[in-house]
């Protein structure tokens, strides 16, 4: 090969934030959103057996008055958790749970799906001192700015580590 690529010279590059970072009330925008295709939602759907004709047959959701399938719900709460994670979650830490988890309208292949989550709590961790407890709420809306899914999760966050103090000569 000849041209062997060095992967130890490449800079770590860190992403996320950490727990001082989420303040209550501060707000993360996402990124640029995800438009939702067919393949997405037929693989998915497949893949968790998920054999709901709503979700795989276009003429079954027209009959039902939709325009096309409906995506599968879960795909799209496992859209929005993704388009939440470098903001909320790259640092790393377990994932604790979600609650209050609640669909608001149907998404249908070709919408495109932003999130914003705000900072509902950010507490200390009692028994792990490198760690914080943070909750945030999520909302996903579509590209008609209709909101069509929100939750709560939360997850452990690393702190940042303040440097130590250099030793005394």
């Amino acid at each position: 090969m000849g041209d062997e690529i060095d992967f130890d010279a490449f800079p770590i590059a860190r992403k996320g934030n950490q727990f001082q970072d989420f303040t209550p009330g501060n707000v993360f925008v996402h990124h640029w959103g995800r438009t939702v295709t067919d393949g997405d939602n037929a693989l998915f759907s497949t893949a968790m057996c998920n054999w709901n004709p709503m979700h795989l047959n276009a003429e079954y959701a027209r009959a039902h008055g939709h325009d096309d399938v409906v995506v599968n719900p879960m795909f799209v709460l496992c859209a929005v958790v993704g388009l939440s994670v470098e903001d909320l979650s790259e640092v790393g830490g377990p994932f604790l749970g979600m609650e209050d988890v609640t669909f608001h309208r149907p998404v249908h292949p070709g919408d495109t799906i932003t999130a914003s989550s705000t900072v509902v709590e950010a507490r200390e961790s009692d028994s792990r001192p490198h760690i914080g407890i943070v909750t945030w709420h999520t909302e996903a809306h579509n590209q008609r700015g209709e909101l069509i899914v929100d939750y709560q999760r939360t997850n452990f966050v690393a702190k940042r580590r303040e440097p130590k103090p250099a030793a005394a000569s």
